[in-house]
């Protein structure tokens, strides 16, 4: 009678569906949460991988227009009537504050400029920041996925464990399944922590070389505007 019953968790069904069925009611939490991390993580890798190629050519699309040879007040005209990010806003906030600070009759060379660079950092700091958005979720979950899917397991274990003590058996088809469900806690964090660790890498160093290339690029606008405003303010200073 005893070998059949052992016969029977022998030939007991150990799919991974079975597997999360047979668990106990925390290790299915700890698993349905990984779970949800893990599509978390895909949306996140999706919507950053989509996002950063289209910023990317955007940088390289104004970079093309803006050294072509147009006309800095024209090109100003044309990205002023919409929405701008990367390297466009960047410029669009230094010409705006540019125009401005004429409008009011600017005197001071050194004002103007520090009023300049200050109106390209805050917009390259906010961009910045949009680039490194959620970027946070994917470090924690490539962080905790596998200490959470462990606690999932040490406590499958546990059970487990009991089941065996109620049994009062050792064979490895009574204790099997119970260890392979409360493992199975651990391989679905891994899963979710995994990608996303590999994913939060990528993206970071993405989003630092483009923060990078528009820094670059507010520096040499810089320079390109500082001799412009020398051009302009020079001949007022001395006719007064």
């Amino acid at each position: 009678m005893e070998q059949a019953g052992l016969a029977a968790v022998a030939t007991s069904d150990v799919s991974l569906w079975s597997l999360f069925m047979q668990a106990g009611i925390i290790v299915k939490l700890v698993m349905i949460g990984l779970i949800g991390a893990s599509i978390w993580t895909w949306a996140i890798v999706i919507d950053k991988y989509i996002n950063f190629a289209r910023v990317r050519r955007q940088f390289d699309q104004f970079e093309q227009v803006f050294w072509s040879g147009q006309s800095l007040e024209e090109l100003y005209r044309t990205l002023s009537e919409r929405q701008n990010v990367g390297l466009a806003a960047i410029f669009v906030a230094a010409m705006r504050e540019w125009k401005k600070s004429f409008e009011r009759g600017a005197r001071s060379p050194i004002g103007l400029q520090m009023r300049i660079d200050r109106a390209m950092d805050v917009t390259l700091a906010r961009e910045a920041e949009s680039y490194e958005a959620r970027l946070g979720s994917l470090a924690t979950i490539g962080s905790a996925g596998p200490f959470i899917g462990l606690f999932g397991t040490v406590v499958g274990i546990m059970t487990s464990f009991q089941a065996i003590a109620g049994s009062k058996s050792t064979n490895l088809a009574v204790v099997a399944p119970g260890i392979a469900e409360a493992l199975l806690a651990t391989a679905i964090g891994l899963v979710a922590a995994i990608p996303a660790v590999i994913a939060y890498n990528k993206f970071t160093a993405d989003a630092g070389k483009m923060s990078a290339r528009m820094e670059g690029f507010a520096d040499e606008f810089s320079a390109i505007l500082s001799r412009q405003i020398d051009e302009k303010l020079q001949p007022r200073q001395a006719a007064q």
